[in-house]
Parts: structure tokens; sequence; C-alpha cells
């Protein structure tokens, strides 16, 4: 409780921060006085940045920590078993057969082939004769790697590549009133995964454990499946990808509050939301009036975090 505590003021520091930092003049006197021009920046900007920058930040640490759990891996996570780079092949796929259709449609698709790809990776996983908690991520990346050349490879021979690339790259600087919305979907499937938790806990210690409980092992390892393609891809289609976020945020909260996956959720989803607010403030102020994208702030940190897991988990081995 005490460290929730200290996150949930440390997320009310950096938001106000956040509310703040940018190149538009916005200060606490403009909107005392009422004045319409820094009021609708207030609204159309600012707090559509903050909110999607807290529920991305959330929902891809939420997703990892299923993720780790169903796969009894903790460097498993959606950016390493395949399930961004399927999200962005269902985007591609949308754009190609339904160049006009709305974005959700696109989100729905998206969805559908994420799953799949998913579905795919822990399909492979489960028929791995060594399962090392570095050889199945380094196969996981690999398998993304592959799906990630077939979407480049169709991209570049559609002439899409650019535009692609451009459209999925992390970055909450284009995010304002009418273009966010959609990360709202997400929060019903986290609540999915709050409700499903202990369950979930139960299918990650095996299949044999979770059907002696009387727990219906395929069931819920789908809905797991589903509750990540589903927070992946909206987050995709929203803000773009955002490295690393999945696999680093968990780790973290676990080496403090243990493996208990209903108690360690909300201050994964609370660390993730400070985490990425963190970074977002920092890429806006190191160049500024210019900014660093979401995508390479977090990238930097995320690689950083992740080989100092890496060789602690070496060194205790």
């Amino acid at each position: 409780m005490v460290r929730r505590r200290y996150f949930l003021i440390l997320l009310l520091i950096l938001s106000v921060i956040s509310l703040f930092l940018g190149v538009s003049t916005l200060n606490l006197r403009g909107l005392l006085a009422f004045d319409p021009a820094q009021w609708q920046i207030f609204f159309i900007s600012r707090v559509p940045r903050l909110i999607s920058i807290l529920i991305a930040g959330a929902a891809l640490s939420i997703c990892g920590l299923v993720m780790q759990q169903l796969s009894r891996n903790r460097f498993v996570s959606p950016t390493t078993a395949g399930t961004m780079d399927s999200a962005r092949l269902g985007i591609l796929i949308a754009i190609l057969l339904f160049p006009a259709a709305s974005m959700l449609l696109k989100t729905l698709i998206a969805i559908l082939v994420s799953f799949v790809g998913t579905l795919l990776f822990m399909s492979i996983l489960s028929r791995l004769k060594f399962k090392d908690t570095i050889f199945v991520p380094l196969v996981g990346i690999m398998f993304g790697n592959i799906i990630s050349a077939i979407t480049a490879f169709i991209a570049y021979q559609q002439d899409l590549l650019q535009n692609l690339s451009g459209w999925l790259q992390g970055d909450f600087s284009l995010v304002m009133s009418g273009r966010y919305e959609m990360l709202y979907f997400s929060i019903p499937a986290l609540i999915v995964a709050y409700l499903f938790a202990n369950r979930f806990s139960i299918v990650g210690m095996g299949e044999d454990f979770a059907v002696n409980l009387g727990l219906n092992y395929q069931q819920v390892l789908y809905l797991g499946l589903a509750v990540v393609a589903t927070v992946s891809s909206i987050v995709i289609v929203s803000v773009g990808v955002i490295p690393f976020l999945g696999l680093i945020i968990p780790n973290l909260v676990t080496l403090y509050l243990g493996d208990n996956l209903k108690k360690t959720l909300s201050h994964t989803a609370l660390l993730g939301a400070v985490f990425v607010l963190f970074c977002d403030i920092l890429g806006r102020t190191l160049i500024y009036p210019y900014e660093i994208s979401i995508n390479a702030v977090v990238g930097v940190f995320g690689s950083a975090i992740f080989l100092y897991l890496l060789f602690k988990r070496y060194r205790h081995a």
C-alpha cells in the first residue's frame, strides 16, 4: 500500500506536468481567467493525450503480465510473442481489403489476426522440448520477425511500406479529441483480466494441474489470449507500437510483490502508466520545442532494463 501511494502521488505530479507541457501556451492563470483558446487546447489536445498515455501504459503492462502467466515465462510479452507483429499484419490486411473501412473494422481485423498469431505462438511453445527462460522469448522474437517480414514484403509490393511504418510508430503527438477514443474499448478487456486473474494463475501452473482443479484449461487460455490480442491491437491502432513495456513492467512489479496475479495487476497498471508518462514527458523536453517519439524513448529505457533483468536472472540461476 505504501508503494502504491507513492506511485499515485508520482502519477498525479507527472499528470499535471504533462497537461501544461507543450509548445502551445497553456497555464493555470489562463485557465482560471477562462481564456477560450487555452481551454480549447486543454480539452482537445492535452487531456486526450494524458488519457491515452495512462490507458496505453496500463493496458500493455497488464497484457505482458497475463502473457507471462499463461506462458509460464518471465520474458514473454506481446512484443516477444508475435502479438504486436500479428496486429500490424492485420492492419495491413484491413487496409488492402477494406481501404474505406472504419477504424473499428480495421481494429477488429487486427484483433482477429493478432489472436491467431498469438495462438500460433502458444502452439509452438507447447511443442518445444527445451523451455529455457531465454530460449522461449528468442523463439517468439524469431516468430514475430517472420510475420514482420511478411508484412513488410506485402506493404512494399503494394507501395504501402512508408504509410504503414509512419502510422504504427508509437507517438502521442498526434493524439487529440476524436482520435483516441478507441482506447476506451480496452478497459472492459482489462476488467475481464482482473476478474479471471485467479484462473489465469491456475492455467499458468500447467494443463494437468488446471484440469485436476476442474478448470476448463483451453477455454481460460483462449480467453487470456483474446484479452491480450484485443488490448494490444487497440493500442497499436490508436497510438502505435510501444516496445518492451509488457516485458519490463511486470518483471519489476514481481520483484517486490511476488507472483500473485490478482495482487500485482493494479500495481502493474499503475507502474506502467507512470513509466510511459515519464518517458513521454522526457521525450517532449529533451529537444524542446521538438519531440522524440514515445517509441524511441521507451525503447532505450526498456532495452536497458531488459538487459538488467536478463543479467539478474542469470546471476541467480
